[in-house]
């Protein structure tokens, strides 16, 4: 695959494996946001890829988000500029049409952690820590976190960690539903690639239009989102995938998806 600034890429089967590295923190910079939507794009193109798999260079950070030192001398097209990058990039992120999955391998803070909540599934190492502490440095998360975070883990949790900036460890993020697992050090990557495999036994397609109606939710009614729902099940009928998945059922095989 191409050079991508800040990420290395590596394919594993129908996964895709994105590792953030700018060391030492793995922050994110305007070239390394560029890249990553670049990315997303290249691998929504790519039909063999399932899944996208998002970790942290090194044993101690996910991310630390943006580099403040960017915005001490108050910018303010500078800032509108990131403001755009962090959008696109973790937009084009969310919007993946297979599953993504952030192995957080440490600390998840700020921008880092919006990355993490653009992704389905999020795993967490048992040190990991995560914030979103922007309010503390005049500043307001501004990819994602004061949307994503209030809907996974509602607004109480959501003011809180926003609006007092409190940093919660690893088994507080799975008590109150920001994570989904926590595993032990080092053990992130892989948890990630073993869920990424049970992607793989799922019709591509099916796994698109289901991810599309699950986010569908944020912003629809249930009235509205109801024949959507009917309508997109009964579209699956004409693609290849369909047939092949009821068929091997029926014949007690694996199906062989085509993504088409």
């Amino acid at each position: 695959m191409s050079n991508y600034t800040n990420l290395q890429v590596e394919i594993t089967g129908h996964t895709a494996v994105v590792t953030l590295s700018n060391p030492s923190a793995n922050t994110f910079t305007r070239d390394g946001l560029i890249a990553l939507t670049q990315l997303v794009h290249d691998l929504n193109a790519n039909r063999d890829i399932v899944s996208l798999v998002v970790t942290g260079q090194g044993e101690k950070f996910f991310s630390a988000g943006a580099d403040l030192k960017q915005f001490a001398e108050g910018d303010k097209a500078l800032a509108r500029e990131m403001a755009r990058r962090f959008g696109e990039a973790f937009e084009a992120l969310s919007r993946f049409r297979g599953v993504t999955i952030a192995a957080i391998n440490g600390y998840a803070m700020g921008g880092g952690l919006e990355c993490a909540l653009a992704c389905d599934i999020r795993i967490a190492e048992e040190q990991a820590q995560m914030a979103l502490p922007e309010a503390a440095v005049g500043l307001l998360p501004c990819a994602g976190g004061t949307q994503n975070l209030s809907w996974l883990v509602g607004e109480g949790w959501a003011k809180r960690m926003i609006l007092l900036g409190e940093r919660i460890n690893a088994a507080t993020a799975l008590q109150i539903g920001l994570v989904e697992e926590v595993v032990p050090a080092g053990k992130a990557k892989e948890r990630a690639l073993a869920l990424a495999k049970l992607a793989d036994r799922q019709s591509p397609i099916s796994i698109a239009a289901c991810k599309r109606l699950i986010q569908g939710a944020r912003h629809q009614p249930l009235a509205q989102a109801l024949p959507q729902e009917r309508e997109a099940f009964v579209d699956l009928f004409d693609t290849h995938d369909q047939q092949e998945g009821v068929n091997a059922f029926l014949q007690k095989r694996a199906p062989q998806w085509r993504n088409a």
